[in-house]
Formats: C-alpha cells, sequence, structure tokens
C-alpha cells in the first residue's frame, strides 16, 4: 500500500555506541513529537541491527532496515550476510541497487534482481534504488536508463511480489556532490516511474507504490519535493546522521 516513508541511510558511518545514542534521539523524538501517518525507516550498518530493534519494539511507524544482503541463502561468502541473516536481526527493510553499490561494487541488475528475490523470500521490503550519472542525464536518454533498470531489476516479479517493493529514485549526480533535482525534476521523473510501472502491472499497482527521492534531500528542500504528487518521502543520506535534522525532514508531512 501507498504510504510515506522517510528513510536514513546511515551508510559506513557510526561506531556501536554513536548508532545507538542516535537511533535513540531519533525514536524519542519520533514517540513525543510526531503525529502524522508516515513511516521512519532506519537502515543502519549490520552491527546495529539487533539493538535498534530492540530500541524500536512497540514504536509502530519506526522500522529498521539493512543496506544490502548477498543473493545467496548460505555459503563460503566470507564478509557477506544473507537475507536470512538481516531478517534474524529484526529488520523489515532492506535497501538495494543503491548508486554507491552499483559504482564501487559493480552491481549489476541482473545481480539485483537475485538480491530483490532473496529479500523477498525472507520477507523483506526491498527499497529498490535507480538512477542515472551527470554523464547519462546530459546525453539525454535517462529515461530509457530507469525503465531498464527497472524492467531488468524489478520486473520479473508477479504483482503480489511487487506490491511489497518500494522504488528509491537517486539522480546519481546530485549525491554528495551539494547539487539537488528542482522539484520539477523530480516530480518529472517520479511520474515517468509511476507511468512505467502502470504499462507493467496496471494502474491500481502503480498507484499504489510508494516512490521515494533520494539525492541529497535535506531540512530545506524536504517540503519542496514532498509536496510533488509522485514523490512520496525520501531516503536521506547525511542529514539522517543528525536527530533534529532527520526530525524535521520526518515532519514535512505534519506541515
Amino acid at each position: 500500500m501507498r504510504k510515506n516513508i522517510v528513510a536514513g541511510n546511515w551508510k559506513m558511518n557510526m561506531d556501536y555506541e554513536q548508532g545507538l545514542s542516535l537511533f535513540s534521539e531519533i525514536v524519542n523524538m519520533v514517540k513525543d513529537e510526531v503525529r502524522g501517518e508516515q513511516e521512519v525507516v532506519v537502515c543502519s550498518p549490520y552491527i546495529h541491527l539487533p539493538a535498534l530493534a530492540k530500541l524500536s519494539a512497540g514504536v509502530t511507524n519506526v522500522s529498521i532496515g539493512s543496506q544490502n544482503c548477498h543473493q545467496a541463502a548460505s555459503g563460503a561468502y566470507t564478509g557477506e550476510i544473507s537475507a536470512s541473516q538481516v531478517k534474524s536481526t529484526g529488520a523489515t527493510y532492506i535497501i538495494l541497487g543503491h548508486s554507491e553499490r552499483r559504482a564501487y561494487f559493480g552491481e549489476t541488475d541482473e545481480l539485483l534482481a537475485a538480491k530483490v528475490d532473496a529479500a523477498l523470500g525472507q520477507q523483506l521490503k526491498p527499497i529498490f534504488c535507480i538512477g542515472e550519472t551527470k554523464e547519462e542525464r546530459e546525453a539525454g536518454d535517462f529515461f530509457n536508463l530507469l525503465k531498464g533498470q527497472l524492467n531488468k531489476g524489478l520486473f520479473h516479479l508477479n504483482e503480489e511480489q511487487f506490491r511489497n517493493v518500494v522504488i528509491a529514485y537517486e539522480p546519481v549526480w546530485a549525491i554528495g556532490t551539494g547539487l539537488t533535482a528542482s522539484p520539477e525534476q523530480a516530480q518529472e521523473v517520479h511520474a515517468f516511474i509511476r507511468k512505467t510501472l502502470a504499462e507493467q502491472y496496471g494502474e491500481a499497482v502503480a498507484n499504489d507504490t510508494t516512490i521515494l527521492y533520494g539525492g541529497s534531500a535535506n531540512p530545506s528542500n524536504a517540503e519542496s519535493l514532498f509536496s510533488q504528487p509522485d514523490i512520496d518521502g525520501g531516503l536521506i543520506g547525511g542529514a539522517s546522521l543528525k536527530s533534529r535534522d532527520f526530525l524535521q525532514i520526518i515532519n514535512v508531512f505534519n506541515a
């Protein structure tokens, strides 16, 4: 079901105690100050997940997630973590296909399709990232690129499976660069994504799908981004590492 979600991606930040302290602040702020129905998701490093699950137990609008998993169920993959291991921590979401995983670790759409299957097999909800680089945007054919990422990574799923997926559009050119897509640019792409989903699964499924914006959203621009009709929230990087900034973004939906 389509919902407003603000998901924090801590990336490779926060030692164990720092992570628990930050998450405790976030949970307490959400309990005290958030009155809307938006869901808050924190995707932390693996080391934090079991403790965060305990800290958020009973807080209905706060969930936790992983930033990745391996596509295999188990095996001799030193340093990796399986979807079942992620699930066992209490996590309910998982980021897959983030631009940093694609760029730095060579993750392909075909590999990501296998990871999506592994995650769904463990009842984890993928936050599936798609996006274009600066060069791809300037080349002018980025809509076909985005459609290809959806087709190869997700469109093997049937309708029932797909209903458990959240899409995150991340313009790669706006991540960690200080640049941000304008609300109009972001809305144009989100509308295109929803149209592409409708072509594959029908209008009802497309209209029920949560599509997040993930490109340097912060307290100063979140309201203008989230007010767009096809933007249902954000996948937040740096701003999710500061509890007050993160709460300001969450509370955009209370305005």
